[in-house]
Formats: C-alpha cells, structure tokens, sequence
C-alpha cells in the first residue's frame, strides 16, 4: 500500500515536479505562492509539463499496443461477433485508439463501409474520443484512481448500450450510400517487426503531441484562471454542486468547443477545486470531447440528420444522467 501510494505521488501527480516548479516559481521567478499571479505561474507550468510527460510516455505505450491492431485486424475481430458482444469489443477496442472525435470518424466510416453493422461503429465512435486508455492514467493522477475507473466504467457502458440501441433501431439506410460504396479492402496484414512498432509508436507520439499541445495550453491557462482569478461564489452561484441545472449547462457549454480530454482535464481540476461538483466537470469532459461541434459537422457528411440526432441525443442524455449520478454519489469518489 505504501509503495502504490508512493509510485502514485512521484510518478503520476508527480509531487517531485510540483515542488520543482515552486522553487523556480519563488526563487527564480521571484513570485509568492500565496499571491495569484505565483499561484497561476505555478498552475500552468506544473500542469503543462506534467500532462505532456505523461501523454508522451502513455500515447508511446499504446501506439505499440495499437500496432498490433491495425483497422484490418480489427474488422476481422469485430467481423467475427454480433450483437451486445460485438458492441462491448468495439467499446473496448476504442479505448487503445487516442484519437479526439474527428479523428476517430475516418475509422467510423472504413469500419462501415468493410462491413461492420452499424451499432458496433458507433460504438467505436462513441468510446475513441470518450475513454482511452492515457486519460485513466491522466485522471488518476489529477484526480484519484476511483474517480478514474469509475469514469472510464460509465464511458464503455454510455458506448456499449449507445451503439445497442442505434443497431436496434434499424439505421442502416440513413447512412450516406458513398460509405457503403467505399468499400475497404482487407489485404493480408504486414507483420510488423519490434523496430517498426517502437518507430509507429514514436510517431504517434509526435502526430498527437502535435494535434493537442495548442488545447493543451489554453485548457491550462483557463484552468490557471479558474483557479487563481475567478471567484469561487461567483462559479459556484452559476454551476455550482447545489444547482440543479448545473450539469445542463456544463454538458451544453462543452458541445461547441473542440479540445480532447488532455485539454479539458486542467479545467475540470480548477472547477472542482472552486466548488463545482464532480458530475458537473467529469459532463464538461464529455461533452467537450465525445460531441464538439467540429465532429458533428464531419458526421454530418457521412450520414443523415435523423441518424446524426439519434446520435447526439442518445449521447447527450447518456452524458447528463452520467453527470448527475457522478453528482449524488461524489462522497464516494472524493
């Protein structure tokens, strides 16, 4: 117990760098710890360094893990079950793939058009931008491990029973007939040797890096704000745990932004840390990164509004109730 507490200190919320930081932030910088502008110095750069050390060394651990996945191989595991199960293994498998929304729809539409029913896809399509595996580790370390499993937990099952109930629907000819016609080709797979695995996972690490450091910094920054400028009884008259529409506004507030979890988690900390509830940040999370308004305007190209409304209603309510429970119960997470 007390080597996982300390491995969980020093290695993921990384007290050895939060204190590193403090004395640049005193005794280089020449700033007070107390004072708002030390404070958010401090903020910014311990969360920035520490959100980027992690994301590398994890997005390299999965890229390898990924390798061994490629979109071939997964249509042929997913080819192979039907049903509830097939939902549950497309929900899973999104969660080794690091992409935010928009990136995760290209996957979306070759899985379709090679063959996949609809409600397996849109599993995928739900969990990859919602759940992977870098944010448990990036949770547990701003947060705790329970609120991380639990967020993970209630991620895969919004996926699982999302991409269940627009299978049963029947929604298949709401679909736009150029991805049916598309047809991915499934050729016989190139077995990747130990260095091309560690150069694929190298270059996700850059192509990622390179996506999300601008969402990173200006999720930090407006965390650093949040927290050392904005008045907790201001945040906490709007949003605050004792309102009842406070999960309404966060999920709605999230849609129109475009970031992915890396970016949103600083301001979900800050939030929280000003008396939000639990529910509230974890539903900004999500509505931030599973409907921004980028993704569903690509979406929209690949299929038809009625399917593109189910797709955010199901989500968005799966969304909100998740928030509200997250709400009732937060005493057994924090």
């Amino acid at each position: 117990m007390i080597i996982f507490e300390f491995i969980n200190n020093q290695f993921l919320k990384m007290e050895w760098l939060y204190n590193l930081v403090e004395m640049l932030v005193v005794n280089v910088f020449g700033l007070s710890m107390t004072e708002r502008l030390g404070a958010s110095v401090h903020f910014f750069i311990y969360d920035v360094v520490k959100i980027f050390i992690l994301l590398s060394a994890l997005i390299f651990m999965i890229s390898y893990i990924q390798s061994f996945f490629p979109p071939e191989r997964t249509k042929k595991i997913l080819g192979g079950f039907n049903g509830i199960t097939a939902n549950i293994l497309a929900a899973l498998l999104g969660t080794i793939t690091p992409f935010c929304s928009c990136s995760s729809i290209p996957l979306f539409i070759g899985f379709t058009s090679a063959g996949l029913p609809i409600g397996t896809t849109f599993s995928f399509l739900i969990s990859s931008p919602l759940v992977d595996l870098a944010s448990v580790i990036l949770l547990a370390g701003i947060f705790n491990w329970k609120i991380a499993l639990a967020y993970v937990a209630v991620g895969l099952i919004l996926a699982v029973i999302g991409g269940t109930i627009i299978g049963k629907l029947k929604l298949e000819s709401y679909v736009e007939s150029f991805v049916y016609s598309n047809n991915m080709e499934v050729s016989d797979e190139n077995v990747m040797t130990k260095r091309e695995r560690m150069e694929f996972a190298r270059d996700q690490v850059l192509d990622i890096i390179r996506k999300v450091w601008i969402y990173v910094l200006i999720g930090v920054g407006i965390g650093a704000a949040i927290h050392n400028y904005i008045p907790e009884a201001l945040i906490t008259s709007l949003i605050g745990a004792d309102k009842w529409w406070s999960v309404l506004v966060a999920t709605l507030v999230g849609v129109p932004m475009y970031a992915d979890i890396f970016g949103t988690l600083p301001i979900a900390e800050a939030l929280i840390a000003k008396g939000v509830g639990l529910g509230t940040a974890l539903s900004f999370m999500m509505g931030v990164t599973a409907l921004s308004l980028p993704s569903l305007v690509m979406l929209s190209k690949v299929v038809k509004p009625k399917l593109l409304f189910i797709f955010f209603s199901i989500v968005s309510i799966g969304i909100i109730i998740i928030g509200y429970a997250f709400n009732a119960f937060s005493y057994l997470f924090i």
